[in-house]
């Protein structure tokens, strides 16, 4: 039996940040994920600097070793089907470009590196309590267990998500593959402009973005009924356009979350707790998961290292309250905008989206870069 202070299942960005926070706190820690990393991810694939700084990533030791940072100065913003307006920032970067299938690796060495435990290629099998421990798969005993698995993750199961059931999801699909020379050379989006589309009935939002030689293409929407058939739209209108090669692969790849205002899922229970996507914390306009991830896995581990020792729900209980004052309270219920009339939501959205003025600063600044929210305080997470 192999014991441990914290079991982290999932090694993504949550559960790697949260390995990588705990790494000075006297707890020993192990990660398990069913995975072996580098793997694949499906994932549009920014960050913005604000991410880079809470996890104090050294951007030109990222780029070693051929990593793909790609600066984003600027955005196109429209409905599909109308014209788009041009958002350009300055000359620092507003965001930046990744390959999560190089992120997640990198952030999961980082963690191993500072001590954590790696479990990879190792899945969950199951789970009981015994007095004031968990034991997991039967051979690994720990007093506190953090579901990190995403929408699917199994610890949120066991703590009574119901996946596709009650929950209402965001489903996406999308591809990124690298382009020939041929391809690369006569692609028209700009790497540093990301494009994005609002469908026109205001349920989604598809992209293209270019990171160097790869195209990333997708397509995620709150009603998730004819996903396939919205994504194949969404496809043949790019290439119409020619924004996208006529050869781009078929096989589009899907993955669901859970936007934050309206994910049901409790955040702890006695020696457990979620983070990330298995909790449920995509903002609601963008859909983006990774800086509300790397938060919560940095507020839970300012919430562990306090605990002292006593993981019981009453003390974990501090993480739920963290949360809420970093995202604010969930709403079970629709809120005012999203009970508007569906024609006078669409008429306002289309000429607002036609404003240069509202696509930079409420649809970029607000809804995509949380540029109004600053990042952590130093004392929520260990000095880098």
């Amino acid at each position: 039996m192999k014991r441990y202070d914290v079991l982290i299942v999932g090694g993504g960005p949550a559960g790697s940040t949260l390995a990588w926070a705990l790494r000075d706190a006297a707890l020993s820690v192990a990660v398990l994920d069913k995975r072996d990393f580098p793997r694949d991810k499906v994932c549009a694939g920014w960050v913005t600097p604000a991410v880079m700084q809470e996890l104090a990533v050294d951007l030109d030791d990222y780029r070693r070793e051929g990593r793909v940072l790609q600066a984003i100065h600027g955005f196109r913003v429209g409905l599909l089907g109308a014209p788009e307006v041009e958002t350009r920032y300055g000359e620092e970067p507003v965001s930046y470009g990744i390959r999560r299938f190089e992120f997640d690796e990198y952030l999961l060495h980082r963690a191993g590196e500072c001590g954590a435990e790696l479990l990879t290629g190792t899945a969950f099998k199951g789970m009981r309590r015994e007095g004031d421990h968990w034991i997991v798969n039967d051979e690994l005993e720990a007093r506190v267990v953090v579901g990190a698995g995403g929408h699917f993750c199994p610890v949120a199961r066991a703590m009574g998500a119901k996946p596709g059931r009650s929950e209402r999801i965001v489903a996406a699909q999308e591809i990124e593959f690298p382009m020939t020379a041929e391809q690369a050379a006569a692609c028209p989006v700009d790497p540093a402009i990301p494009e994005l589309f609002f469908t026109p009935d205001l349920a989604g939002y598809g992209w293209i973005f270019r990171k160097g030689d790869y195209l990333n293409i997708g397509l995620g929407r709150e009603d998730n009924h004819q996903l396939s058939r919205h994504v194949a739209e969404f496809v043949r209108h790019l290439k119409a356009r020619g924004r996208i090669p006529d050869a781009t692969p078929e096989k589009f790849h899907g993955h669901a979350y859970l936007l934050y205002p309206h994910a049901p899922r409790p955040l702890v229970d006695d020696g457990r707790l979620l983070i990330g996507d298995a909790a449920g914390l995509a903002y609601p306009q963008s859909g983006e998961g990774i800086r509300p991830a790397v938060e919560s896995a940095l507020l839970a581990a300012r919430t562990l290292r306090e605990c002292a020792g006593d993981f019981s729900r009453a003390r974990l209980e501090a993480y739920r309250q963290r949360m809420e004052e970093r995202f604010g309270r969930r709403q079970p219920a629709p809120g005012l905008l999203e009970r508007l009339p569906a024609g006078l939501k669409q008429a306002v959205a289309a000429r607002l989206l036609r404003s240069p003025w509202f696509a930079r600063n409420v649809v970029m600044d607000r809804w995509f870069l949380h540029s109004h929210q600053p990042p952590l305080a130093a004392d929520t997470r260990p000095a880098a």
